[in-house]
């Protein structure tokens, strides 16, 4: 058997070697790096016997894909100390996921804080046991009845619905679990770990279905590696934008309203000025704004394909013996208006904003503040444009998100979702909207990484993932390809030779839902929004009475000035105040007492940099109406 190497080496090998094996013959640091492998490009075992002709890779600790197998053993392991310490307790699932791993059980009495040391304890005498992670493939009835004798429900249903017609299952010691793989080659290869916290998670995530118990960890194979990433969890949960939102004052909810967030003054103000900073821009990139209706004839939503794919997140109701959908999105009413008219070539292209509400049914255990809400707004719009407008619209629309992002200061990553398994349309269709984001991406020079089948189910698009103060990841923009709702919709332009043409739809949204917008904004700042978003810019703070009018006067000028600016009144020390609009987050505090009233100054305090020495009333706004002015992300 011959196996190529990554460096061009071929070897010949029996059949049967495992790639072990073969990063052994290479050399003992090789193989003590091992942690998995990549064969013909797929991910497996490193103790998997290797049977035809292939290339090898090895993986180790370096590559990126040897935290998914770390994690995905460290799942596992914690799983079987689980099960050792609380016979009884039935194993649902332990995926990997986003700087961690998780694992769900059916367990009646909750798991505790002592209970998470215990467990903690036991995975590492499981690693201490160093216990052979094997591999076995059973048929598909003889594995359901191995999981129906170990009454394990859930791997019943994970052996019936996800296994085909051979079922792989990982075993170490005497315990065993149904999984897709690949794992390391042994529990002594597990490095550093930390079980987090316990949470409440539907069964399949349905609310129709038991609440099991999830245990969320992380794990990595270095102790630095760990520690650091604990102290960025330990500051993200100082930063818990549900947290902050009521500290600050800025939101809250109500369970007469679930998951549909309350803004209060100050972020009700936030809020509007994100959305007046999107109508700026559309100023100046040609946008006309409408308005839309809230609910509309089911009809509408049948017509456009949302009935069929969308209609389990959708509330209706029923009016005159007319079912009625509240609506989840802005596109058919944009098609609407589109429709009314007659258009030529020379009109495109047409590009409407839509700041209307929008509702969807999320389930309860999946809402989460405002990252996962019920009502919310999107800064929304839908360009209709011909084929050939394509390229430029996305290389416009790219550079203004870039542009956005940048103001916000965010990191940000590009990645082109190409068509899902259910999709509406042929693949002609697609294949001409799939070459013509990319075409848009490569003359633009914005690199991207092609993310297969997740596009939407109507068009592929093209996702931007933003990089916070705290390394995490969101996706927020998108700009979405469409030439069906045109056709379901029956739009049409007169092109130049006086033929009806399709128009194509893009669908795009820059911050996505505002709500979610704000979340991260909250956690990437902390609460101390910029100087231009601060929901109170500058506050003023009277060492006594004797200067309360004189911090009337200041708080006047800097109102007229366009500066959102409160007083202090209270009847506290100034020690106190200041401590106080600190914890505010307030991002300027300017101190007057009678030497200040009597030279017509102020002594200035930053949030950020302490204090900042005197300065005349002047000097500050010009300073504060600049930095607004330039919307500085500090």
């Amino acid at each position: 058997m011959k196996v190529m190497l990554p460096d061009g080496t071929e070897k010949s090998v029996p059949a049967g070697t495992t790639p072990l094996a073969i990063a052994e013959g290479i050399g003992a640091g090789l193989a003590r790096a091992a942690v998995a492998a990549r064969v013909d490009g797929e991910l497996r075992d490193l103790t998997r016997p290797l049977t035809v002709d292939c290339s090898l890779a090895i993986v180790t600790l370096r590559d990126e894909e040897a935290l998914e197998v770390l994690r995905h053993s460290t799942a596992h392991a914690t799983a079987q100390a689980v099960q050792e310490l609380f016979p009884g307790t039935r194993i649902a699932q332990g995926p990997v996921i986003d700087d961690g791993f998780y694992y769900d059980f059916d367990r009646e009495e909750p798991f505790t804080d002592k209970d998470l040391a215990a467990i903690e304890a036991r995975v590492k005498e499981i690693r201490k046991r160093n216990l052979a992670i094997e591999r076995l493939e059973l048929p598909r009835d003889e594995a359901i009845r191995f999981f129906e004798n170990e009454e394990e429900p859930y791997k019943v249903h994970f052996a019936t619905t996800k296994g085909g017609e051979t079922v792989t299952i990982y075993r170490q010691g005497e315990w065993t679990d149904f999984c897709l793989g690949p794992h390391l080659p042994s529990t002594g290869r597990l490095g550093v770990f930390k079980l987090l916290s316990v949470a409440g998670a539907y069964w399949l995530g349905d609310e129709k279905n038991k609440m099991l118990q999830r245990i969320y960890g992380t794990a990595f194979f270095d102790k630095q590696e760990l520690k650091e990433h604990l102290a960025l969890l330990e500051e993200a949960r100082k930063r818990d934008h549900r947290k902050l939102g009521k500290e600050l004052k800025l939101f809250s909810f109500h369970p007469e309203a679930p998951a549909s967030p309350f803004f209060h003054p100050k972020g009700a103000g936030l809020y509007n000025r994100l959305v007046d900073y999107v109508r700026g821009l559309y100023q100046v990139y040609g946008y006309d704004e409408v308005i839309t209706p809230q609910i509309f004839d089911s009809s509408l939503w049948k017509t456009s394909g949302h009935y069929e794919h969308y209609r389990d997140v959708m509330y209706f109701t029923e009016v005159d013996d007319r079912e009625y959908a509240v609506k989840p999105m802005n596109c058919p009413s944009h098609c609407l208006i589109y429709g009314e008219g007659r258009h030529s070539y020379r009109q495109l292209p047409i590009r409407m904003a839509d700041f209307g509400r929008l509702h969807r049914y999320e389930l309860s255990g999946a809402t989460a503040g405002l990252t996962r809400v019920r009502t919310f707004c999107q800064d929304d719009g839908h360009i209709f444009c011909t084929e050939d407008q394509v390229h430029d619209e996305v290389g416009n629309l790219t550079r203004m998100y870039l542009e956005s992002y940048a103001v916000f200061g965010l990191d940000v990553r590009i990645f082109l979702s190409t068509r899902p398994e259910k999709k509406a349309g042929d693949d002609s269709l697609w294949d001409r909207s799939e070459a013509a984001l990319k075409a848009a991406l490569k003359t633009y020079g914005h690199p991207f990484t092609v993310n297969e089948g997740d596009g939407a189910f109507y068009g592929p698009k093209i996702d931007f993932i933003v990089r916070d103060a705290l390394r995490r990841e969101h996706q927020i923009g998108t700009i979405q390809l469409d030439y069906v709702l045109p056709e379901r919709f029956g739009l049409k332009y007169i092109d130049a030779d006086n033929s009806e043409k399709r128009p194509v739809m893009i669908h795009r949204a820059m911050l996505g839902s505002l709500e979610r917008f704000i979340g991260l904004l909250i956690e990437h700042c902390g609460g101390a929004f910029p100087l231009w978003l601060a929901p109170e810019q500058a506050r003023v703070l009277p060492i006594t009475d004797r200067t309360m009018d004189y911090a009337e006067q200041l708080r006047t000028s800097m109102a007229a000035a366009g500066l959102r600016v409160t007083v202090d009144r209270r009847n506290e020390k100034i020690g106190a105040k200041i401590r106080e609009a600190q914890l505010e987050k307030i991002p300027f505090m300017l101190v007057v007492g009678d030497k200040e009233a009597e030279s017509g100054s102020i002594t200035v305090r930053s949030r950020k940099d302490g204090d900042l020495g005197t300065s005349t009333l002047d000097e500050f706004i010009e300073n504060a109406v600049a930095n607004v002015a330039a919307r500085r992300s500090e």
